[in-house]
């Protein structure tokens, strides 16, 4: 026999199946880049982890969790905007969701009075999805003054945060630093669930390798309670898809788990997220030179947001009539809610976009 094929044997990783809950060194690699090297929930045990099928699956099964165990008619509240599944997910899982504000197109930043006064109303024991960085489709995440009322805000309405971290390490190219808010939740012994995507960071679009997590609150039987959601996490597991693919959650295991490759992997993040930050400037730069020439629809803007956005994406704020125009007249494809992404543009192109995106906004209302 082969000696790759006798390492795969020796390291249990000739079979046809993984467990229902994944590769045990991805779960434990995933968790190291959730809550970081030494992590004391993980070392106390109270942190039950699953290998799911990237973001989407792991939002589902836990979607299913939260609809088997919490009371009947818990509500979901998700930011508006957010990406267009969850509400799928949710509704698909028997659950009923609910928007609170997010959004503020006036200065195209976050609705932070709104986003205050929904949370703020919604009734104990809801569930609130938040985009652990990088928010999709804004671009807009809180401060981590921010964070903190949103974490103190959970503690005394008793709501339960499901993190959704998409784009760890594209947000700012630090992973450590994108991981800050679910750290922080952690931290302060606040539970919460949390879907971990590997598609976006290492590429694995096809592989659908994600993990989910529930981190349990500090206390008598914690390590006990972490033990059983796990098992109901595999149950509902089981019934949904069995059991989850294994070369790409190997891919991932291997990389974070290898000094060499994972310096190499977080140097390459910084670099993209680098790139992504110099054409925001760019076309921030491009905007506001045509906006000191321009007329009164182009040159009353501030076009600060472009810059103080952050991730793959720049939420525009331009109309649906906006949009049409700039894909139909000057070829530039962009979904009608006016989200561009950033990920796609390179340096030579920002000065054509924003010629685009002025002429759109000075022909159409």
């Amino acid at each position: 026999m082969r000696q790759a094929e006798r390492a795969l044997l020796d390291k249990n990783e000739g079979h046809e199946y993984l467990p229902i809950d994944g590769d045990a060194d991805f779960r434990a690699a995933s968790l190291r880049l959730l809550l970081g090297e030494g992590s004391v929930e993980v070392a106390e045990g109270r942190v039950a982890a699953l290998q799911s099928l990237s973001g989407t699956g792991s939002l589902r099964v836990g979607a299913a969790f939260l609809a088997r165990f919490l009371p009947a008619g818990t509500p979901v509240y998700v930011s508006d905007p957010t990406w267009g599944n969850h509400r799928n997910i949710f509704g698909d899982a028997g659950m009923e969701w609910r928007n609170y504000r997010y959004f503020d197109r006036g200065t195209i930043g976050l609705d932070w009075s709104g986003l205050r006064e929904d949370l703020g109303a919604a009734p104990e024991g809801s569930v609130v999805v938040l985009h652990g960085c990088a928010h999709n489709p804004t671009g807009i995440d809180p401060t981590r003054e921010q964070w903190e009322w949103i974490l103190e805000l959970c503690r005394t309405r008793r709501l339960l945060p499901f993190f959704d971290v998409a784009y760890q390490g594209f947000a700012t190219g630090d992973l450590e630093a994108d991981a800050w808010a679910p750290r922080r939740f952690a931290a302060a012994g606040q539970e919460f669930l949390c879907a971990q995507s590997y598609a976006k960071n290492l590429g694995l679009y096809g592989e659908r390798v994600g993990c989910l997590s529930l981190v349990v609150p500090p206390g008598d039987g914690a390590k006990e309670t972490a033990t059983r959601a796990a098992s109901q996490l595999k149950r509902v597991a089981r019934a949904i898809y069995s059991n989850p693919p294994a070369h790409g959650a190997r891919v991932a295991r291997d990389v974070i788990s290898d000094p060499a490759m994972f310096e190499e992997w977080k140097t390459e993040l910084a670099g993209m997220a680098g790139r992504i930050l110099a054409v925001r400037r760019a076309l921030r730069t491009a905007l506001e030179a045509r906006a000191a020439r321009g007329t009164d629809r182009v040159s009353g803007r501030d076009w600060s947001f472009v810059t103080d956005q952050i991730g793959m994406f720049s939420y525009t704020g331009m109309t649906p009539a906006q949009c049409d125009h700039l894909t139909k007249e000057w070829h530039v494809y962009l979904t009608r809610d006016g989200r561009l992404s950033l990920a796609g543009l390179n340096l030579a192109s920002c000065e054509r976009l924003a010629d685009g995106i002025c002429d759109a906004l000075e022909t159409c209302e």
